[in-house]
């Protein structure tokens, strides 16, 4: 098993995220690499963990507010700029 700096080496900086399903499947592999479980998360976030399991899944209707509050704890933030920058 890999060591935990040789784990967060291996995520980006910055990723392009385009479709639900790709930033679900990038705030799991956030999760896992701060060893956090979705019920760690949910009960962080003060929501359910079937929540956490369709955010992860790439559900397009989940709530916005939810999912901007997930994003901070795992030390991330939604940043927005034109195409091609």
């Amino acid at each position: 098993m890999a060591k935990k700096n040789e784990i967060a080496a291996d995520f980006p900086s910055c990723a392009k995220i385009k479709t639900p399903e790709a930033l679900g499947a990038l705030l799991r592999e956030y999760r896992q690499e701060k060893n956090m479980t979705q019920l760690d998360i949910a009960g962080l976030a003060n929501t359910g963990n079937r929540f956490i399991g369709e955010l992860e899944k790439g559900k397009p209707t989940v709530q916005l507010h939810l999912v901007l509050k997930i994003l901070d704890l795992l030390g991330l933030e939604v940043v927005i700029q034109r195409k091609g920058n």
